[in-house]
């Protein structure tokens, strides 16, 4: 049946998630993925365009419609089969990639209706795949040149799965100790299981990929080190994994963290299963989330599971303009987390323990856009106000780590710290590559993924004397 012949659903197939009553005492996966009635139904909605404008807000560019079109056909092994010809990481693409501003932006259905739940249809393969066992690709004989990736977050992974599928060696250097990058540190449990990122680790080691743990490129080795080494080139995907912060009076009492200090210690570090996991975490009755991205939301939806009895976000701009997902602000508000809109905090006040309490904060109205596009946050004379919180998590965005940049002389980086690339990855200096967010600074999975991607090419086309 062709697509003018079949009635168009103009609704999308709704995802099953855990109750928010229930969810909200445990860390177990909010959204429970389509089962193969449901996946089957919405991969029916796809038009099938020829054009295939989704394709175009894909940054890894798999191919869309015939995924789709395999899931319609019940040949599911075919269609992870399609998806991984770009993708090495689609079981984490279907939960935290931002569809809804990439693939699924451009569906034709979405001028309609809804448009064609991509990333659901995606993750549903992938889980098919997993629960099955993975089917490893053929490898080409090795090409006898090998790559030094520093890095296992998306980036990272990317371009190491890429090139060993070109039959490049490829060595992994992650400064933690498990692989995975931010899709370990920074992602709650809740939103990304973290089985799920070991397995698509594993996955790109059965590719032939070694990751090398406990090693801090900086310290352990240089970057010239490396190449000496026997590495004929190096990608750069550390990330931005420095937190920053609001330099304002009292942010150095104890029960104020960094967004990132608090999310290591519940994910990566197990905090919420303390203390089968020795790592304790203290969480007060009011939280109060500075910031509204989806970091914001990670911190403020784990604090609720960790026993808070209220928790603020506090954004100095309107709802309109929060950076985070559409779905994950819903989740948040689902389960309880309260939002302060038009507040900036000015200064935090301390118990006599040295423990924070309350926070001043003044209220803010928006002016002109600034350099983001969004409206700027001014100041509003005379308005402050004090919020009680006895717990503080700042997550006002990352900056990258300067010690690559310190230890690599005549490495040109920006003023922000960020690394200078063209539009392929590559540096100022010889066989140097970099991508993801130490390029772009902090920014989302997807985007570095496509970055890497992009890097891949260019190293490959480099190792083999065609760039």
């Amino acid at each position: 049946m062709s697509a003018a012949e079949r009635k168009i659903q103009k609704k999308s197939v709704s995802m099953p998630k855990q109750n928010p009553e229930v969810r909200i005492r445990n860390f177990n996966e909010v959204a429970l993925g389509y089962n193969e009635e449901q996946a089957l139904a919405e991969a029916e909605r796809c038009l099938q365009c020829k054009n295939a404008p989704c394709i175009k807000g894909c940054p890894v560019e798999i191919d869309i419609p015939v995924f789709i079109k395999l899931i319609r056909e019940r040949n599911f092994e075919a269609a992870i089969k399609k998806i991984k010809e770009k993708n090495s990481l689609p079981a984490i693409c279907g939960r935290v990639c931002p569809q809804e501003e990439q693939c699924q932006k451009y569906c034709t259905l979405g001028k309609v209706g809804d448009p064609v739940s991509i990333g659901r249809l995606e993750r549903f393969v992938a889980d098919w795949e997993r629960e099955r066992g993975f089917n490893i690709p053929e490898i080409p004989a090795s090409t006898g040149k090998a790559v030094a990736v520093i890095g296992s977050g998306p980036a990272g992974l990317t371009v190491a799965a890429d090139l060993a599928k070109l039959g490049h060696k490829v060595v992994v250097f992650e400064a933690l100790h498990l692989p995975g990058g931010v899709l370990m540190y920074g992602i709650p449990e809740f939103r990304l299981p973290k089985v799920i990122v070991q397995a698509e680790v594993d996955y790109i080691r059965k590719l032939g990929v070694e990751i090398r743990l406990n090693h801090l490129i900086g310290r352990t080795y240089t970057i010239p080190e490396l190449l000496k080494r026997g590495f004929n080139a190096v990608f750069i995907g550390t990330g931005a994994g420095l937190p920053q912060f609001l330099n304002v009076p009292g942010e150095n009492l104890s029960g104020i963290y960094s967004a990132n200090e608090f999310l290591i210690r519940v994910n990566l570090m197990k905090a919420y299963m303390f203390p089968e996991y020795d790592t304790p975490i203290k969480v007060g009755r009011r939280v109060a989330v500075i910031g509204a991205g989806n970091v914001a939301m990670d911190a403020a939806r784990s604090a609720l599971r960790l026993g808070a009895e209220q928790v603020y976000i506090v954004y100095r701009r309107s709802r309109e303009e929060m950076p985070a997902r559409k779905e994950e602000i819903e989740n948040a508000e689902e389960e309880g987390v309260q939002f302060c809109f038009l507040a900036a905090p000015v200064r935090f006040i301390g118990d006599d323990r040295g423990w924070v309490k309350q926070m001043e904060c003044i209220r803010m109205e928006l002016g002109p856009p600034d350099e983001s596009g969004r409206r700027r946050p001014m100041p509003v004379k005379d308005s402050g106000f004090i919020v009680d919180a006895d717990t503080v998590i700042i997550a006002i965005g990352r900056t990258p780590n300067p010690i690559i940049q310190c230890t690599t002389e005549g490495l040109a980086v920006t003023q922000w710290g960020t690394i200078v690339t063209d539009e392929n990855g590559k540096t100022n200096i010889e066989g140097v590559y970099a991508g993801g967010d130490i390029v772009t600074g902090e920014a989302t999975v997807i985007s570095a993924m496509g970055a890497g991607k992009r890097a891949a090419r260019a190293i490959h086309e480099y190792l083999t004397g065609k760039a």
